[in-house]
């Protein structure tokens, strides 16, 4: 039995192992300069520690089978100094300037006239502004949209506790601590979606603080960020229109903005054009009707600590008619 098991479960974790490698947040499937430079450093200190590993138990099985009362003091000196001081100083001194010598590049800001970003950690969501040279150009909520193969100068900050702000397939961490603003720069080098989470405690909700950046060509990213810093469109239908009206006489308006409308609340995220984003709750449920109609009745239950109210008291038909108007807000 432990014969036929023991290939088997060996298998199946380098399986599971080759797995846990790729994905839309794996550090280990880098789709950025600077994430590349860490997956490279994480190989190397792999590789040498498995190196290491390999030759200590080499070493004590080489012990293990020699006869008993056999020595050799010449040999032993060699092994002890050798194996045991001067192998591992040089294997660790080797590691260590390699990993100091990322710290300038991974720290550095982007090149003047770069893109700049600016993400606030809230609780729990992500408040992400758009800078120009004009001032702020775009606000949206819990999702990024970057052009490929260009360097973007990341702008954080927090008003309530220490968040992180991560992205593994594009780079490292930085905190973003109240009272301070702190950078990162990220250089994407491949299209397509990728998730992002907050990697430091931060409250009830913090697993439930992600986002999504979608990496696009440029042409493509100036046309979207352009379509960002238009106001909202009008309702298609009717049952839009009358949720656009339910929106302001609930008191949706207080907390959020909804660009070209009388919506102008600064307290929970913008909204012009949250019909057209990827998420919602902060990557947890997907911009279609249905779920921006539990969103709204179940926020609290949905997610815990938020501070949204729901307004599970409304009729459906209202529940629906919100729904439909905050999709329609493309």
């Amino acid at each position: 039995m432990t014969v036929c098991c023991g290939p088997l479960l060996a298998a199946l974790s380098a399986c599971l192992a080759a797995t846990s490698c790729t994905g839309v947040q794996s550090a280990l499937a880098p789709s950025g300069y600077h994430a590349g430079r860490i997956a490279a450093l994480f190989w190397w200190m792999t590789g040498v520690g498995v190196a290491v590993w390999i030759f200590v138990v080499a070493l004590a099985l080489y012990y293990a089978r020699t006869a008993n009362g056999e020595q050799n003091r010449r040999r032993d000196g060699w092994l002890i100094v050798g194996g045991g001081v001067a192998f591992p100083t040089i294997t660790l001194t080797i590691l260590l300037v390699y990993g100091l010598a990322m710290i300038p590049e991974t720290v550095a800001r982007a090149p003047e006239g770069s893109l700049q970003v600016a993400v606030t950690g809230e609780q729990w969501w992500w408040r992400v502004r758009y800078l120009t040279a004009e001032g702020e150009q775009a606000v949206l909520a819990n999702e990024i949209r970057l052009p490929v193969g260009e360097p973007v100068q990341f702008r954080l900050d927090s008003d309530n506790v220490i968040h992180s702000f991560w992205v593994p397939s594009l780079g490292g961490k930085m905190d973003m601590i109240p009272g301070r603003v702190t950078w990162l720069t990220l250089r994407p080098e491949v299209t397509g979606i990728f998730r992002g989470a907050c990697a430091e405690y931060c409250g009830t909700s913090h697993g439930l603080m992600s986002f999504y950046v979608q990496v696009m060509e440029k042409a493509a990213f100036d046309e979207w960020l352009a379509h960002q810093a238009r106001p909202a469109r009008l309702p298609a239908d009717a049952e839009a229109a009358r949720g656009a009206g339910l929106f302001l006489s609930n008191g949706c308006s207080a907390c959020h903005t909804v660009r070209g409308t009388p919506a102008a609340g600064v307290i929970g995220p913008d909204l012009t054009h949250v019909g057209g984003r990827l998420s919602i709750g902060a990557g947890i449920m997907d911009t279609r009707p249905g779920q921006l109609r539990d969103w709204l009745a179940r926020t609290g239950h949905i997610k815990p600590g938020v501070h949204m109210p729901a307004f599970g008291m409304l009729p459906d038909a209202d529940l629906q008619a919100l729904a439909a108007y905050l999709d329609g807000l493309e």
